[in-house]
């Protein structure tokens, strides 16, 4: 399946259980082995994910998306929701390549906190101890038309 937003952040994002603009929305790295790739039905939190296999590297942590802002594109008939690019500093190389990135709004743990896209690189991606910068693509994160 690859990227995707999942089913059940669908439904939180149209009743409002999920607000982009105002929630704490951070990210992951996720790599080679994570199933966050292919599974959607019946996933909700990010402790539901069969395989999370989280980034490993050396400086790795998960980060906070700043700048947050859902906007309307008239011209392409749909919203997009955009944010900061982030940047992971000085990224040392891990077990595995990152594969993509989790997006997920942050609660307490990944037990109560829900997922919301599962964005996959077209080529697995390997750090090599520079700077590791996520860049989202010019028409934001996440496009609903």
């Amino acid at each position: 399946m690859a990227t995707h937003v999942f089913n059940k952040a669908k439904q939180s994002l149209l009743n409002g259980t999920i607000d982009l603009d105002t929630d704490d929305i951070r990210i992951a790295l996720l790599s080679t082995n994570t199933t966050a790739d292919t599974d959607n039905d019946g996933i909700e939190f990010v402790g539901d994910i069969v395989t999370l296999d989280e980034f490993d590297g050396a400086n790795y942590v998960r980060k906070a998306l700043a700048t947050e802002a859902v906007n309307l594109d008239d011209p392409n008939d749909r919203a997009e929701f955009d944010a900061d690019d982030v940047t992971f500093t000085a990224l040392g190389a891990g077990t595995r390549s990152v594969l993509g990135i989790l997006v997920y709004k942050h609660v307490t743990n990944d037990t109560d906190s829900p997922v919301i896209a599962f964005l996959e690189y077209a080529a697995a991606k390997t750090p090599d101890s520079s700077d590791f910068v996520v860049q989202w693509d010019a028409e934001g994160i996440i496009q609903a038309a």
